[in-house]
């Protein structure tokens, strides 16, 4: 399932089906950061869509009659209450209204009864419950998941996930209470719903595991292009924001495969191969300028107009890209990055011993380089891999104790062996050590970044 696809097409539905000329998008927070991940905004603007407006806006907005309304928002009851305040005194001289998710008939009712001045023209459901990142890979953005002081999800979030999980076939980690509670709630409300899953494939698997049954992968440093600079710089519906950009950079930079063939093509591939195709992208930028300063004939001029728009994509290409990576080397650099993840590789996919990894976790700890958050993150693996050691949560915690971490952050180590430790954890976590010859490797990168990097974190 192409969950990017699925964005565009049923957007693309909402357009056609307010018919031609302009109009106006009204959404939330969550359906604006849908949009803006599936089409650019130009694109919108080819389909007549001219103005973006937010329904839980502060701002006062002024009636524009001639223009048509799409409204695209979750069914909330929040919503809805804007909504019926929408209607009750109309800006606009129509109104298609999309819900992403299923909406109770009550609130329907309400709308209805809302619509005095009859301009709702249009009324669906349009099932689009999460933020299409990439073709694969779809978000909530809930950045916390679980109930205060307790490791069971939170009554909202678990109400959003199961309004997420639709058309879909469903098999869960009967071992997670949270999987397997949100799992029989898809099952009854497929049931319930049998209009909108008759025409499901039964060959579709949706897979919901527990984090506490792998809380290793976050804590490694990690060491592909796109993963790098979510980790290290921010990276948020697709948009990165540099921070102490100088005067040739760019503070906000969009990086979307949609629209960024480079991006496309190395998104996935390791730090070290980037420095290689950034060259090469390079060469070819600099082989095209060349081309453009030999302007000697009428016919070189009208063939330079005709490339001009590709020449212009690809210096703001390479410019964009050399940016980032070269703030990606520098943070590699003045973070030791390469001697940190040494040792979580050491410590999470070898069979590290405990005295040599203990060792190097001190002598790292004690490195000027070393962040707070670092620190944290290598005694919580450390706890994590050593946990039937009697003397480990005390001995890391001294650890972070003597970097001066507050009794919070030391705390977060006994969370998390509570969390996932050995006894949560329905899987030998560190029962495999042949990785190792797979995540040791190291690449000689490239010009004006020569660095080592691990092919990958485990």
């Amino acid at each position: 399932m192409d969950v990017l696809l699925v964005a565009q097409q049923y957007i693309n539905e909402m357009v056609r089906l307010a018919g031609p000329g302009m109009k106006a998008i009204l959404m939330d927070k969550e359906t604006t950061s849908c949009v803006s991940c599936a089409y650019a905004q130009s694109e919108m603007m080819q389909k007549e869509a001219y103005l973006f407006e937010r329904l839980d806006s502060v701002t006062t907005r002024g009636p524009i009659k001639f223009l048509k309304c799409v409204v695209f928002v979750r069914p909330t009851p929040e919503n809805v209450q804007l909504l019926s305040e929408e209607l009750l005194s109309p800006k606009y001289s129509q109104y298609y209204i999309y819900f992403s998710n299923r909406i109770p008939k009550a609130d329907v009712k309400i709308l209805a009864e809302s619509d005095e001045q009859e301009t709702v023209r249009e009324l669906r459901e349009f099932f689009v419950d999460f933020i299409p990142l990439a073709p694969h890979l779809a978000s909530l953005n809930i950045p916390t998941a679980y109930e205060a002081q307790q490791f069971g999800i939170s009554t909202a979030t678990f109400r959003r996930c199961l309004q997420t999980l639709v058309a879909l076939a469903l098999s869960y980690q009967k071992t997670s209470r949270d999987a397997k509670r949100l799992a029989e709630e898809f099952v009854k409300v497929t049931s319930q719903e049998d209009a909108l899953f008759e025409r499901c494939k039964t060959d579709s698997v949706l897979v919901v595991l527990d984090r506490s049954e792998d809380p290793i992968s976050p804590l490694l440093n990690q060491w592909t292009y796109e993963a790098m600079v979510h980790e290290l710089i921010g990276l948020s519906n697709n948009r990165v924001t540099m921070e102490n950009v100088g005067s040739d950079g760019q503070k906000n930079i969009v990086l979307n495969a949609q629209y960024d063939e480079f991006y496309a093509k190395n998104m996935y591939l390791n730090f070290g191969d980037i420095g290689q195709n950034i060259k090469g992208l390079m060469n070819e930028y600099q082989r095209k300028a060349q081309t453009h300063q030999q302007l000697e004939s009428i016919a070189d001029m009208k063939k330079f107009v005709e490339q001009y728009p590709q020449f212009k994509k690809i210096s703001g290409t390479v410019a964009k890209h050399v940016q980032l990576v070269g703030e990606l080397s520098r943070m590699v650099t003045d973070c030791n990055l390469l001697e940190i993840s040494e040792l979580e590789q050491n410590i999470a996919v070898a069979n590290g011993d405990h005295s040599a990894c203990l060792e190097s976790l001190r002598r790292l700890l004690q490195h000027s380089k070393t962040t707070d958050l670092n620190a944290l993150r290598l005694v919580m693996l450390f706890s994590l891999r050593f946990e039937g050691n009697n003397s480990v949560l005390s001995s890391a915690q001294e650890l972070l104790r003597q970097r001066g971490l507050s009794n919070r952050q030391l705390q977060l180590v006994r969370t998390l062996l509570e969390y996932a430790g050995q006894k949560r954890r329905q899987s030998d976590l560190f029962g495999n050590r042949s990785a190792m010859e797979m995540t040791k490797r190291f690449i000689k990168a490239f010009v004006g970044f020569s660095v080592a990097v691990p092919l990958r974190g485990i």
